[in-house]
């Protein structure tokens, strides 16, 4: 009989531990999505980096100035700061105006550039390099 009940009580010392161990990844999993998600669904993320994806790769000047204006009208109409686009590049030039705009007078029709993206830690695009 005393070996039946040293028995149950190791079984119910287990069983609590298995539970408290399943707590706290359940506790751990919860609080890492809340520090990783940004507010935003991953068809929200997918539908914004959309509107650049196409312009991936190497690309025409034509597809460049388009580029350009894809930006400015998304910066123009996201009041997050965490969704505007900047641009780096040696072609397309922030204007001197001290607004959102960038000059694309330096960017030739017939030329081919190289056109990647980088993204922030959301996987939001937030920055377009074109060489």
């Amino acid at each position: 009989m005393e070996n039946a009940s040293k028995a149950l009580i190791i079984a119910g010392a287990i069983l609590l531990a298995i539970l408290l161990i399943s707590l706290g990844i359940m506790i751990f999993n919860q609080a890492q999505d809340t520090v990783t998600n940004s507010g935003m669904k991953e068809a929200e993320v997918t539908a914004f980096n959309g509107k650049f994806l196409k312009y991936e790769g190497k690309q025409k000047g034509t597809m460049v100035k388009s580029l350009v204006q894809e930006v400015l009208a998304n910066n123009a109409g996201e009041n997050n700061a965490e969704r505007q686009v900047t641009i780096t590049s040696t072609v397309v030039v922030k204007s001197s105006s001290g607004d959102k705009n960038y000059k694309t007078d330096a960017v030739k029709n017939n030329t081919t550039y190289t056109i990647s993206l980088d993204y922030d830690r959301n996987g939001l695009v937030n920055n377009i390099n074109i060489k």
